[in-house]
């Protein structure tokens, strides 16, 4: 699950004082405007604690106007720097970017970053080399600066907060009614992005489903170091969109290597499918995404081996099931008809306490937090108090085998739309249940 601890956050300063001073070198060459007909590859930098599935959507949107999913990828990397350092991290984001080169045959990228991304992807650009295979920059609510970063033509976005905040010569778009995160996966930034690397507007914003089958691919990692989920096994099953239950055999099976890899496998743009990620001592961690639509090249399996990570606060047992809910857009509880509704089993648990909009949180834990088969909405969780991250204390009955149902509703504020899950309601002492709601 996506989150900025809050306990790392003052760390942050002397974080980006490294990502700063790293220096990578590479020559880069010169090349000519993209046109709509054959656009530049795009890349994604994601922030803190996040991943590139923060921009799944904007991949598909993109998609929807013509780009091809392979020109679309993203890094991902350890925010604490603990597993690879930040010159490493800018290393990889060469490699990446000399790859969509040669497989494209492009001149230039288009590089998108957001939060810390963007302090790496300063960096990256002070080196002229580097600075000159990029033709545009999108800076996603992060970074400020004097001039844009190596003279790269810039458009900076930014989300609530301050309209001081700005790029010297860039353009500076403030999307006020925006959260942080929003800024990167809003329907707004998309068409801002669009109509500045193409000269264009776009067709449309929506996603727009194909019609024949897709391919799916992306990785396991642990939360959130990003690293490989090395060892556990993937199944994938297609599931029933009003049970939750496997409708068949494994749709694919992998063993997730060093990198977290797993895909590509062939899929229906309209079915619901179950990850089931077997973690290791007999656990099995179930992921439930709404129907992809498009091929996805950017599916992100979040995930923790058994007693560690955030994963080990979570009290467990037979008698109840644990969720996790993300969507890379912040829930609001506490904004009346302008936020949203998160409802488990007809219980909203988003609320002034669970979810402020200052809070910032885009993963809710949902579990009972006593062992008590009790509900409680009215008491915050130390254990999950982090930016980000929020928990929420409701009982959510489990039964043997998950032989019961767990029905998820959202009303997502801002025009994202209602989405449901109705999954079965796994033991928690064997079982987690892990569901993506669509940002939209």
């Amino acid at each position: 699950m996506v989150a900025l601890l809050r306990r790392t956050a003052a760390v942050v300063p002397a974080l980006l004082a490294v990502v700063l001073a790293a220096v990578v070198v590479t020559v880069f060459d010169v090349g000519r405007p993209a046109s709509a007909a054959v656009p530049r590859p795009i890349v994604f930098v994601h922030g803190a604690a996040g991943s590139a599935a923060q921009f799944q959507t904007q991949a598909k949107r993109f998609a929807s106007n013509g780009y091809a999913a392979a020109v679309i990828d993203g890094i991902d990397y350890d925010f604490s720097f603990g597993a690879e350092s930040s010159s490493a991290v800018l290393a990889r984001l060469d490699r990446k970017i000399t790859a969509l080169l040669q497989q494209t045959g492009a001149d230039k990228v288009d590089l998108v970053a957001h939060s810390l991304g963007t302090f790496l992807s300063h960096s990256y650009l002070d080196t002229p080399s580097r600075a000159a295979r990029v033709a545009h920059y999108v800076n996603l609510d992060g970074a400020t600066a004097l001039r844009q970063p190596g003279g790269v033509p810039t458009l900076a976005i930014w989300g609530e907060g301050s309209v001081l905040r700005r790029i010297g010569g860039a353009e500076n778009v403030y999307q006020r009614d925006q959260s942080h995160t929003q800024t990167v996966t809003s329907a707004q930034s998309f068409s801002r992005m669009y109509r500045f690397f193409t000269g264009s507007a776009p067709q449309t914003t929506a996603v727009v489903a194909q019609t024949g089958p897709v391919q799916v691919s992306g990785q396991a990692v642990l939360f959130p170091s990003n690293v490989g989920a090395a060892g556990m096994g993937l199944t994938v099953y297609e599931v029933s969109a009003t049970t939750g239950r496997r409708t068949g055999g494994p749709v694919a099976s992998f063993t997730i290597g060093a990198d977290g890899s797993f895909g590509p496998f062939t899929a229906s743009p309209s079915a619901r499918y179950e990850f089931a990620l077997a973690q290791g001592s007999g656990q099995v961690q179930h992921h439930y995404l709404a129907p992809l639509q498009r091929t996805d090249r950017l599916v992100r399996l979040l995930t923790n081996r058994p007693g560690e990570g955030i994963g080990a606060r979570v009290p467990v047992g037979p008698a109840h099931s644990a969720l996790s809910i993300t969507r890379y857009k912040e829930w609001w509880g506490d904004q009346g008809s302008s936020g949203d509704t998160l409802s488990v089993n007809g219980t909203n648990i988003v609320n002034a306490v669970t979810a402020p909009r200052d809070k910032r949180a885009i993963g809710v834990f949902a579990h009972d937090q006593n062992s008590d088969r009790r509900t409680d909405l009215t008491t915050s969780i130390p254990d999950f108090d982090e930016t980000f991250i929020t928990a929420a204390d409701i009982y959510v009955p489990a039964a043997a085998g998950g032989s019961g149902t767990v029905t998820v509703s959202v009303r997502s504020r801002a025009s994202g739309g209602v989405h449901e899950f109705v999954v079965p309601n796994w033991p928690s002492d064997t079982d987690r249940i892990s569901l993506t709601v669509p940002d939209l």
